[in-house]
């Protein structure tokens, strides 16, 4: 419907001939904020002063003898009102040469005041969506009791819930797509546990398998001997150290047989190069 007053209507302050049943009057400082980390100048702005009037008002049929007078409630509480900016002036702020270097000095640098008033003009079309009370003759429209949403929009009935059906598709998909992210992530970590766990639990393995060779080579016939025996094949004996651990246990042909990326068999570091062991 259209907007109607009940009673009296506000006057713009500024605008003659400007009537309207909502007005709102706005003072905005503007100013540069000096930011240490970036060490830049940085737009800053701030409502010192905010006043809005309101008057009764009925939305009334764009034809006249079509449909029924509803009046409206709480407009303020309402979604989607946009108010029209009749007036708007900004009145920069003079500075004297010692004001720019206690700006500079203080960090903060005022550019003006920005004034300006809004108004929902008498005549504008609004669609309202909300709770229809009939209150003796007069039917209202107020806020949702049960808390759903209270709407004044300047859009007609299907762009308004055309926007609503966008907005509730963009959530929906932006919550796939974080469910589906936060899945990838946490069965990267669960994988990246897993093999870690794999891996200690082959390293302690290959431990105690070690420690229970070197058990049976020192209870064997020529301990001494067997002493330099390769931990992998037990056969052959020690002719390789690996760096950069150091490690002595292995012969040079099950060296070559360990799989890539070459691993130290006691404490499992990268061996970076191999040197030959020679005994006099």
């Amino acid at each position: 419907g259209v907007v109607r007053s009940v009673k009296e209507t506000l006057s713009s302050q500024f605008v003659e001939s400007c009537k309207g049943v909502v007005q709102r009057l706005t003072l905005q400082e503007h100013k540069m904020v000096w930011n240490r980390t970036t060490h830049l100048w940085n737009d800053y702005e701030k409502i010192i002063h905010q006043r809005t009037n309101t008057t009764p008002f009925d939305l009334v049929p764009a034809e006249d003898g079509a449909g029924v007078t509803v009046r409206v409630m709480k407009p303020l509480e309402a979604a989607e009102l946009s108010l029209e900016t009749v007036y708007e002036k900004f009145h920069p702020s003079v500075q004297s040469f010692t004001d720019v270097i206690g700006h500079y000095i203080s960090g903060e640098r005022p550019k003006g005041i920005q004034e300006t008033e809004q108004m929902l003009k008498v005549g504008t079309a609004l669609t309202g969506v909300g709770e229809l009370v009939l209150d003796n003759a007069t039917i209202k429209l107020q806020p949702p009791k049960q808390g759903m949403p209270y709407y004044l929009s300047s859009l007609d009935f299907e762009s308004l819930l055309q926007k609503q059906e966008s907005s509730v598709r963009f959530w929906k998909i932006l919550t796939v797509v974080s469910g589906f992210a936060t899945c990838a992530v946490l069965f990267f970590l669960l994988r990246k546990q897993y093999r870690h766990h794999r891996e200690r639990q082959h390293l302690r393995q290959m431990q105690e398998e070690f420690r229970q060779a070197q058990e049976r080579l020192m209870n064997a016939e020529g301990g001494e001997i067997l002493k330099n025996a390769c931990v992998v094949c037990f056969n052959s004996t020690i002719s390789c150290v690996f760096l950069e651990c150091g490690h002595v246990c292995s012969c040079h042909e099950c060296y070559q047989a360990l799989p890539v990326p070459k691993k130290c068999p006691i404490c499992r570091q990268d061996i970076t190069r191999v040197v030959p062991l020679y005994k006099s």
